[in-house]
């Protein structure tokens, strides 16, 4: 791992693409901008890990486990906008 050391308003190039700025910091949360090319995803760790299981756990349902009259949407889908229909 490399580590680096920053100051507020200085930058950190990742390629030709990719530059990561030191925002702010206040106590021990740092805040960092980044700019990225649009297909650069670029996700907090813990997003980037959920969004790794919810596919990992997608590739395991087989067409057969999907219900027929099954609508896009996934849980708690209602097809109506979210209205209870009252």
């Amino acid at each position: 791992m490399l580590v680096l050391s920053r100051q507020r308003d200085e930058t950190i190039m990742i390629g030709d693409d990719v530059e990561i700025t030191v925002v702010d910091i206040r106590g021990d949360k740092v805040r960092l901008g980044i700019t990225a090319p649009s297909h650069v995803p670029v996700h907090r760790k813990e997003v980037y890990d959920a969004i790794k299981r919810e596919n990992r756990e997608a590739s395991r349902v087989r067409p057969e486990d999907i219900p027929p009259n099954a609508k896009p949407g996934g849980k708690g889908s209602t097809g109506s906008g979210g209205s209870d229909g009252a």
